[in-house]
């Protein structure tokens, strides 16, 4: 006998109203108009630090997009062909634009070293001017998500991306009134190297979390070893095996076990009363709730059919 237990994620994947999509889609586009306009500023005025800040709205822009292509796929049916219908993609496209953000950190650091010693030539002037085009953008964002920063995860974490950032653009423009104050042009370099470490600590975490799911690791937080004692303790369990607990995206783990019951249970039909318990257990019990589950209820009999590799 086995038994699944499943709720809608759709709703909650998809953030709590449309309002907050709008929201994000919205700080999406000032974020990209920002990260275009300081590009152009560090090929004009030769900053790389400016260029620095650029990847750092980059790693915001990247988690926005996904933030909103997430919601958007999650609304989208499972099929026959797509079980989980496109959750996945969320977590191939973050893969993908935090192996894009790591190779952006890696390359401002290492010039950002070599520039503390022989800095370039830098227009001061046009780093004062795009550095407060971009300290502008963040401001505005920071308006357009004040009102629903509580809502949900989403936007907190959207909230403190745009907080982050402003401190970025904060940064270059302290950098270009040392240089056009001092002549001092190392405070470039410094400030794009203070912006590097903004920018790759991140992306190594979000990567380590993205190729965990990939790689059907344990969710987080879920530890196996407990999850089994603790099935093992409930009334009429003599064993568990073949237990697997992976994430389907980010915020949907998954669970299957094959428990070994009483024999009495199949007779006397307490057998689905085990399962609801076994499986309510998974949901409110641990760090991690495990809505998705399916256990494979088996006798004793025959638990000796099973291959021994899977125990």
């Amino acid at each position: 006998m086995s038994g699944g237990h499943g709720h809608d994620h759709g709703a909650g994947a998809a953030g709590a109203t449309g309002d907050h999509r709008r929201r994000l889609a919205i700080v999406l586009g000032i974020t990209t108009t920002v990260l275009v306009v300081e590009v152009i500023g560090a090929l004009v005025s030769g900053s790389l630090a400016l260029l620095a800040d650029a990847g750092h709205m980059l790693t915001d822009a990247a988690g926005l997009t996904i933030a909103l292509i997430a919601a958007n796929l999650a609304l989208r049916p499972a099929t026959p062909t797509r079980t989980w219908g496109y959750r996945r993609a969320e977590v191939l496209g973050a893969t993908l634009q935090a192996a894009v953000l790591l190779a952006v950190g890696v390359f401002v650091f290492v010039e950002g070293i070599r520039r503390l010693f022989e800095p370039p030539e830098v227009g001061s002037t046009a780093m004062v001017v795009f550095g407060v085009i971009g300290l502008a953008g963040n401001l505005a964002s920071m308006l357009v998500l004040t009102r629903g920063r509580g809502a949900n995860v989403n936007m907190r974490a959207a909230f403190l991306e745009v907080v982050n950032d402003a401190l970025g653009s904060v940064a270059v423009l302290l950098a270009a009134l040392i240089i056009a104050l001092t002549g001092w042009l190392q405070a470039d370099a410094m400030v794009s190297l203070l912006i590097a470490l903004l920018i790759i600590p991140r992306t190594l975490k979000l990567l380590r979390e993205t190729v965990s799911v990939l790689l059907e690791g344990t969710p987080p937080g879920l530890d196996l070893d407990e999850v089994r004692a603790h099935l093992l303790a409930q009334p009429h369990v003599l064993d568990v095996h073949d237990l697997h607990a992976s994430q389907i995206t980010s915020e949907l783990p998954v669970l299957t076990a094959h428990v070994v019951i009483d024999e009495s249970c199949f007779q006397d039909g307490h057998a689905p009363r085990v399962l609801d318990q076994l499986q309510s257990c998974l949901v409110g019990h641990f760090p991690v709730s495990v809505e998705h589950s399916t256990i494979q209820l088996e006798p004793a009999t025959h638990a000796g059919h099973e291959h021994p590799a899977h125990h």
